[in-house]
């Protein structure tokens, strides 16, 4: 985990999800090839289409701004459980892939460079960057997947991102901008 303190309105704290999600694509692609790396909105990255990191943002503040932000992550390097029932995409790990263990303590100095790298674009261009590298690598683009928030559920094209993040749904009754769901395809 990584704390930071960005003092910044939530919609942009919760960017750090997508800095964090390249991140993690970037250091994964060190020792597997790019092209078998996915990101699924908003904060999983997959390898041949399994599970193999995770990311998880909580938040802390007063006022209108966030003062603390958690940046959780979980990744498969040498590891995944099998059969998990009710998974909406098989775990996979990075040495089910390669077929070596990546110690993890390399693994991390690699994800801190590339966070570094990635934070730093985000500080000092926008998103409007991070965005662009996250759609480039992003599972099911144009293609149609399912959206569940806690009180609804709208199944459409995956269009993209907006500029905060929001997943871009069009749905036959019109385009949705979706700020928090859980996505399957």
């Amino acid at each position: 985990s990584l704390v930071m303190q960005p003092n910044c309105p939530p919609s942009m704290a919760a960017q750090r999800s997508f800095v964090a999600a390249c991140a993690l694509r970037r250091a994964l692609a060190t020792y597997v090839d790019a092209n078998l790396l996915t990101q699924k909105w908003p904060n999983d990255v997959l390898l041949q289409g399994g599970k193999v990191a995770g990311i998880l943002l909580e938040s802390s503040g007063s006022g209108l701004n966030v003062e603390r932000l958690t940046i959780g992550i979980g990744v498969n390097l040498g590891y995944a459980p099998k059969d998990v029932p009710n998974a909406s995409f098989a775990p996979v790990s990075l040495a089910d892939v390669t077929g070596q263990t990546v110690p993890v303590e390399t693994f991390l100095e690699v994800l801190a460079a590339d966070f570094a790298a990635v934070e730093f674009k985000l500080v000092k261009q926008g998103f409007a960057d991070i965005r662009a590298e996250w759609t480039a690598h992003a599972a099911r683009l144009g293609q149609v997947i399912t959206a569940r928030t806690s009180r609804e559920t709208h199944t459409g094209i995956f269009e993209g991102l907006d500029q905060d993040g929001n997943l871009l749904l069009l749905t036959p009754s019109g385009k949705r901008v979706i700020p928090a769901a859980d996505v399957y395809f």
